[in-house]
């Protein structure tokens, strides 16, 4: 096999803090309790002394305790229908991470190139060399007591294309020797208590192996924004363009979920296709307007459903 440079199997590698991911991480509107949760579940699979210190001051005889919550696998799987954020929250809460254990993190986001051509043993000794580097990184960071010196996340985008379940009676060889890989690259993490955590993003939890949900220490389900979550969205960026209260509620049902069963508009279609949209319909001889919103809404179709295939 020849030899894959870290650039081809890592999209990118992303060091936080980092000032743009924060930027990206607080405009994750509607989602603050998954961020929150997922932000301090990091934390303390990255940096177990945080823990330690807690219980010294708050349950000094929790022994027991503590090494159960140790002994979490560090992995952690966010799913749910395109568009719903999940991918921005693995990308950026690096930073959140970081700034919470005044720590430097570093992501390591696996390609989908990591795949290989599906030649016999590509896509096994691909993803155990992802795992070498992340598990080499994070050795470095390893501290045997206190804080850790920094931290890895291991993000794996799409994750059904390397993780989906060996029960599939059609599943070629080599995508089983894979999941078997990436198992093994998980329990070798979780036996050595590194300062490492692997992100895997789904839209279909379904089809990740069930012996991979098993090591997840948290699953996050993430769904369409509902009525709340959208007018979170959209209140500030349009009361700065001089909607009223009356006229952004009136956006907020129109870009929800139809009468006939269609689908609501996700965080995504918010952001990057309404409010842009409004923008470039406007610039430059124009101001924003409520009327002129509610005639470009109709064109302005939400994300269909993904819909699993076979």
């Amino acid at each position: 096999m020849e030899k894959t440079d870290l650039d081809t199997m890592f999209d990118r590698r992303l060091d936080f803090p980092d000032l743009d991911a924060r930027k990206r991480f607080t405009r994750l509107v509607g989602v603050d309790a998954a961020k929150s949760r997922l932000t301090k579940l990091l934390g303390i699979l990255i940096n177990p002394d945080g823990p330690a210190k807690w219980a010294a001051k708050h349950h000094p005889e929790a022994n027991v305790l503590l090494d159960y919550l140790s002994r979490r696998p560090p992995l952690v799987v966010l799913a749910g229908d395109v568009g719903t954020g999940k991918t921005e929250l693995a990308e950026t809460v690096g930073d959140a991470v970081a700034r919470q254990e005044d720590i430097g993190i570093t992501l390591y986001p696996i390609s989908l190139a990591t795949r290989g051509d599906g030649k016999v043993g590509q896509i096994t000794q691909l993803v155990t060399r992802a795992f070498d580097e992340a598990i080499h990184a994070a050795t470095r960071l390893k501290r045997q007591k206190g804080k850790a010196g920094g931290g890895v996340i291991l993000l794996v985008d799409e994750a059904d294309a390397l993780t989906q379940s060996r029960e599939d009676a059609q599943m070629h060889h080599e995508d089983r020797a894979g999941v078997n890989a990436f198992i093994r690259g998980v329990d070798r993490l979780a036996e050595a208590r590194l300062p490492a955590v692997v992100i895997l993003c789904t839209n279909r939890l379904s089809a990740i192996d069930p012996a991979v949900q098993r090591r997840a220490a948290d699953i996050f389900e993430f769904q369409r924004p509902n009525d709340a979550q959208r007018k979170i969205v959209l209140e500030g960026p349009l009361s700065e363009a001089g909607f009223t209260s009356k006229e952004i509620d009136a956006i907020v049902d129109l870009t929800g979920a139809g009468s006939k069963g269609d689908v609501g508009f996700t965080f995504s279609d918010l952001t990057q296709r309404l409010l842009p949209t409004l923008i470039l319909d406007a610039y430059p001889e124009r101001p924003i307007s409520y009327n002129r919103a509610l005639q470009l809404l109709p064109d302005i179709r939400p994300t269909p459903a993904f819909q699993a295939r076979g």
